[in-house]
């Protein structure tokens, strides 16, 4: 058994392995989870958390390496979470995004962790949400969430970060990606990478078409804004920076940040009670109680939603 307390005060510290250390005890479902998040709930609260999300091959790695640098030299101390697919053999981390970032490896300022999606749908591993609290509460200014980029799927993001960042580059047939339902609903801040490629000029023209014709927004509403980059050299990164900073500065004004982290605190704790039910129902099987209402359905005198009540009720009781 770990020492709980110990491992959080050292990664208040900012050590790398402690921080590691507790993202294991919530990736395995540790025994000891509910004991580290108890520890972690006072230290929280700090971090903006900004998820990046798109199609794969827009340089999502690359973008999040480059926003890491521009944050470095704003002296901010930075969190990666980046979320790969699950090998079907060993249910690891495919992609190792750690690699694509290996610039920073060696600064203490950074710590990057990647996570597999082991199955979970929404590009977003189902520990994303502890993880990217013991991230916050080790101290990270900024925890930065790269999600696998799985299509549609992957607007999860939204309900995890604070601003939602969606990429997009061009010859890629982004243009027709973002007008599916979703992609436009989603994006606080779209980001064209690859922008020395022939036709980004026209995609973020498209964009900005679709935007507009999706807006339903009223005086002193946000708009995203549309920023165009080449990431890997570095380029419109700065731009990108700003227009995040205006966008967490606008909802801090209008209380939108607040109302964000109040949904997504909600959304986590439904997330635990609905585990936590299909944990014991799944532990039902074989159970007399399950048995006997599968009985009084096939024999008319239970309907499935009766027994379906009479049995939440039963485990919520005991």
């Amino acid at each position: 058994m770990q020492d709980v307390s110990s491992l959080v005060a050292q990664a208040r510290e900012g050590r790398p392995r402690a921080v590691a250390q507790l993202i294991s005890l919530v990736e395995g479902a540790s025994p000891q989870l509910r004991e580290v998040m108890a520890a972690l709930a006072p230290l929280t609260g700090g971090a903006y958390v900004v998820g990046l999300t798109g199609s794969p091959g827009v340089g999502k790695s690359t973008s999040t390496s480059a926003l890491v640098t521009a944050y470095r030299k704003q002296g901010k101390r930075v969190g990666v979470l980046a979320v790969d697919p699950s090998s079907p053999f060993s249910g690891g981390a495919l992609l190792g995004d750690r690699v694509r970032m290996s610039e920073h490896a060696s600064d203490p300022g950074v710590y990057i962790r990647s996570m597999a999606t082991r199955g979970h749908l929404g590009g977003l591993a189902w520990a994303a949400p502890q993880a990217i609290r013991v991230l916050d509460a080790a101290g990270c200014d900024v925890v930065l969430v790269e999600t696998v980029g799985v299509g549609q799927s992957e607007v999860e993001i939204a309900s995890q970060a604070d601003t939602s960042v969606v990429l997009l580059a061009p010859g890629m047939g982004d243009g027709i990606q973002a007008a599916k339902a979703g992609i436009l609903e989603i994006g606080d801040v779209y980001v064209v990478n690859k922008a020395d490629r022939d036709g980004a000029d026209a995609t973020a023209r498209e964009l900005n078409h679709m935007l507009g014709l999706g807006e339903s927004r009223g005086p002193g509403d946000w708009r995203p804004p549309i920023v165009k980059t080449v990431a890997a050299r570095g380029e419109g990164v700065d731009e990108v920076v700003e227009a995040l900073e205006k966008h967490r500065a606008w909802m801090e004004e209008r209380g939108v940040l607040a109302e964000r982290r109040l949904a997504r605190a909600a959304h986590e704790v439904e997330t635990i009670a609905v585990t936590t039910l299909r944990e014991r129902i799944g532990d039902l099987h074989g159970d007399r109680r399950l048995g006997a209402l599968a009985e009084r359905i096939v024999a008319g005198e239970l309907d499935p939603y009766r027994a379906a009540d009479e049995l939440v009720a039963g485990l919520t009781r005991g």
